[in-house]
C-alpha cells in the first residue's frame, strides 16, 4: 500500500482480520452480558479488497443477524435520524401535540445477535458524518437506539490519496477498533476456491500476484472478469473475446498478462482432481515436469501454484480421500522436480490446517523424513 494513503490499525490479510473480528466480537458479547456496550470496530483499504464481504461473511457464519446502511447515500440528516410526525394524543385537547421521529427502514428491529455495517463510513457528508458519532458511542440517537445484543461494524477507504472523502476527526477515530485489510493472493484462492470462481483465474493470480495492483485491476475486478469467461472452454480459441473481456475490467498491463498466461497453455496447468485421482502418476509427473521448465530456467511458480490448489481443494469441506488418493499425494509431495521449500511448505500446510482424516495421508516415513530435515 502505497505511503501516502493514510490508514489506521494493523495491516493485516483476510485471515487475520477475521480471527481479530472473532476475538472482538466474542469480547464485544461478554461486554454486552455485563450490561455495557461493546466497542464497533473498523475496517480500513482500498477500493474492491472484499472488506465489506469480510464482514457479510462473519454474520453469516455467526449464524447472527445482518443489517446495512450506506451513508454516502444520505441526502439530509432525516436519512439517519428518521422523520418527524406529530403526534395528537386528544382531538379535542389544544397544545398536548409532540413529535416523535419514525426510525428509518435500514434500522434493524428484531434483538441480536447481529450486525450493522455502515459501508464505506468516510464517503458520508460531514453532517452525516457528525450525527453517525453519537451511535458509535452509545448505540443510539436521540431518535432511536439499536436494539439489544447489536454490534456496529464500519469500512472505510484510506485517506491521503484520490478518493472522494471526508476526513474523519481524532474523537470520531477513538470510538473505534480499527484494522486495515491488505491483498493476499493466497487467502484470496481460499475464498475464490470456495465461491466457484473459474479454476484458470485462480491459477493466474497465484502465478502472478502482482497484478492486482489495487487501482484498475482489484479482487473484486478480476472476479468480474473471471465470472465472464468460466463459461469458454477454450480460451486460446476465443483470444479475441477474452482480450475484450479482460480489458473491460482490468488495466491493460494486467490484461496483456492474462493473455499471455493464456497463449502459453498456463490455463490448462495440472488440476488438483487430476493429481488425486490419477490412475498412472507417470503421466501427471511428465506434464508436471514439463510445466516445471528446463535446468536452465526453472517455473518454480508455476509448480507453486500447483501445490496450493492441492492445497485448497484437500482443505475443501466436502472432500473425502479415495482409494489412490494417499499414494497420489505422496508421490506428489516425493516428486523429484518439487523444490524442497515447496515440499516442506505443502506437507506442514496440510498437518496443521487439514482435517484429521487428510492428515492421515501423511504418515509415510518419507514424509516424516522430509518434515524432519527441513525443521
Amino acid at each position: 500500500m502505497p505511503e501516502k494513503l493514510i490508514t489506521y490499525g494493523a495491516k493485516l490479510k483476510s485471515s487475520q482480520i477475521k480471527t481479530i473480528l472473532n476475538h472482538i466480537f466474542d469480547r464485544n458479547v461478554m461486554t454486552l452480558k455485563a450490561g455495557n456496550l461493546g466497542t464497533p470496530v473498523c475496517i480500513w483499504g482500498t477500493h474492491g479488497l472484499g472488506k465489506t464481504q469480510i464482514i457479510q461473511d462473519l454474520a453469516k457464519e455467526k449464524n447472527w443477524q445482518f443489517a446495512y446502511c450506506a451513508p454516502a447515500q444520505f441526502e439530509e440528516m432525516g436519512d439517519l435520524h428518521g422523520m418527524p410526525e406529530i403526534v395528537d394524543p386528544d382531538k379535542n385537547v389544544t397544545g398536548d401535540e409532540y413529535t416523535v421521529f419514525r426510525p428509518p427502514e435500514w434500522i434493524p428491529k428484531q434483538e441480536g445477535p447481529g450486525i450493522l455495517l455502515i459501508d464505506d463510513i468516510n464517503r458520508a457528508d460531514d453532517r452525516i458524518l457528525r450525527g453517525i458519532m453519537q451511535l458509535l458511542q452509545n448505540f443510539e440517537l436521540f431518535s432511536w437506539q439499536l436494539p439489544p445484543k447489536w454490534h456496529i461494524a464500519a469500512t472505510a477507504n484510506p485517506e491521503g490519496g484520490d478518493y472522494s472523502l471526508t476526513p474523519m476527526d481524532d474523537a470520531m477515530i477513538t470510538r473505534m477498533l480499527h484494522l486495515t485489510l491488505i491483498f493476499d493472493a493466497r487467502d484470496w484462492a481460499v475464498w475464490a476456491t470456495q465461491a466457484g470462481i473459474d479454476n484458470r483465474g485462480i491459477s493466474f493470480v497465484l502465478i502472478y500476484p502482482e497484478a492486482v495492483t489495487g487501482k484498475r485491476t482489484t479482487p473484486r475486478t478480476l472476479t468480474q472478469f473471471f465470472h465472464q469467461i468460466k463459461d469458454i472452454p477454450d480460451l486460446k480459441k476465443e483470444a479475441e473475446l477474452v482480450s475484450v473481456l479482460a480489458l473491460s475490467a482490468l488495466d491493460e498491463v494486467t490484461a496483456s498478462s492474462f493473455m499471455a498466461f493464456v497463449n502459453d497453455d498456463l490455463q490448462i496447468l495440472v488440476e488438483p482432481d487430476e493429481i488425486l485421482n490419477a490412475t498412472s502418476f507417470i503421466e501427471v509427473e511428465k506434464r508436471l515436469k514439463i510445466l516445471s521448465g528446463d535446468n536452465k530456467v526453472k517455473r518454480v511458480d508455476r509448480l507453486a501454484t500447483v501445490c496450493t490448489r492441492l492445497y485448497l481443494k484437500l482443505l475443501e469441506p466436502a472432500y473425502k480421500p479415495a482409494k489412490n488418493h494417499q499414494e497420489n499425494l505422496i508421490s506428489f509431495i516425493l516428486m523429484k522436480e518439487l523444490p524442497n521449500d515447496l515440499r516442506f511448505s505443502l506437507s506442514m500446510d496440510i498437518t496443521k490446517n487439514a482435517s484429521e482424516e487428510v492428515k492421515a495421508m501423511l504418515r509415510d516415513k518419507r514424509i516424516a523424513n522430509i518434515i524432519l530435515k527441513e525443521m
